[in-house]
């Protein structure tokens, strides 16, 4: 009897050539190279999505040398759902490859009614991520977050919780995320003492949201911590999407979360600006705007979300150009703060 699949899907093989491209980066004073360009799945993994489009994803990502992916608990949606649909697609294709992938997951946002679903107690981090390890079919992540800061929790109570998590077997390393400088540094000292150092702290980072050069990398960089930066290109505004209008189909255009049609307006003048700066340097604006960040020598790994494979390959495109002369850094610094 045949057999008449026309998915396409054929059993999954790595390309020998992976690591021979990606760059990658040491994350603070750690052991852990990371490369430069990490795959998020914070979006198109969720079951409302195309989940053989999000297959080909990961394989496209793994064979490009993009080992790294950073999913959280809350991530879909429904919440969750990133998580099981990765996990069926860890199985089904790189299972055999685990000890190459560096795994990432998250918590501190609500993900479950009742007082210990959501923030940064040690209850609510150790129970999610037993739920993740299991959504993921994973004996273990590489890294863990924290995934906000939490106002009614003492620090020393979640961090405690993340050096429990380490020391317990859960995960290889934690770290910290949306942390603003003087907490960071606390949270960085407290893990120190405890004896589980924090890794790397996942920041919004852009060349329009850009909080994190007022003091964070600063301290990042004394501390010996990383920086993964997120939504580099904010939400598509740094890209060619909106650089002649709102189209309807767009975030913007369909009023989604993140990303307001005023926001876009406002922006529009600056972004225009910036689109011709990339133009003479070769590049595309989304691959500018990626540049730039690697540029800062403080950022260790920049994460993308895709929903194309040919925006994927464009974003690792970006790694063949990330220096900028001083009369581009004046134009761009020029444009940002006008």
């Amino acid at each position: 009897m045949e057999i008449h699949d026309k998915s396409g899907l054929t059993t999954y093989l790595p390309s020998d050539a992976r690591y021979k491209s990606m760059k990658y980066r040491r994350s603070g004073r750690s052991g852990i190279l990371l490369p430069e360009i990490s795959l998020g799945l914070w979006h198109n993994f969720g079951h409302k999505d195309n989940l053989l489009n999000a297959q080909l994803l990961l394989r496209k990502a793994f064979d490009m040398g993009i080992n790294h992916f950073d999913l959280a608990n809350n991530y879909g949606p429904p919440f969750g759902s990133a998580e099981t649909n990765f996990g069926r697609m860890y199985n089904d294709d790189f299972k055999p490859y685990r000890h190459e992938l560096f795994i990432s997951s998250k918590a501190g946002y609500d993900m479950w009614p009742g007082p210990y679903g959501n923030f940064g107690s040690r209850k609510y981090l150790v129970n999610s991520l037993d739920q993740s390890l299991k959504r993921m079919n994973l004996d273990y992540v590489d890294l863990f977050y924290h995934h906000r800061p939490d106002p009614h929790t003492p620090l020393e109570e979640t961090m405690g919780a993340l050096d429990f998590i380490v020391r317990s077997g859960r995960a290889l390393y934690v770290g910290i995320s949306n942390y603003p400088a003087a907490e960071a540094k606390k949270a960085i000292a407290i893990l120190k003492e405890l004896g589980t150092p924090c890794l790397i702290h996942q920041a919004r980072y852009s060349m329009l949201d850009r909080w994190v050069e007022d003091g964070l990398l600063d301290v990042l960089t004394e501390g010996g911590v990383g920086c993964i930066a997120f939504s580099p290109l904010e939400q598509g505004m740094l890209s060619n999407k909106y650089l002649n209008g709102i189209p309807a189909d767009s975030r913007a255009g369909q009023g989604m979360t993140y990303l307001e049609k005023e926001t876009v307006e406002k922006n529009l003048p600056k972004i225009k600006e910036l689109n011709k700066v990339a133009q003479e340097r070769g590049q595309s604006l989304s691959q500018m705007a990626i540049a730039w960040l690697l540029h800062n020598k403080a950022v260790t790994s920049v994460l993308v979300g895709v929903s194309k494979i040919e925006q994927l390959v464009d974003n690792a495109k970006t790694l063949e150009n990330t220096s900028f002369s001083d009369v581009e850094v004046k134009k761009v610094k020029a444009i940002l703060t006008a």
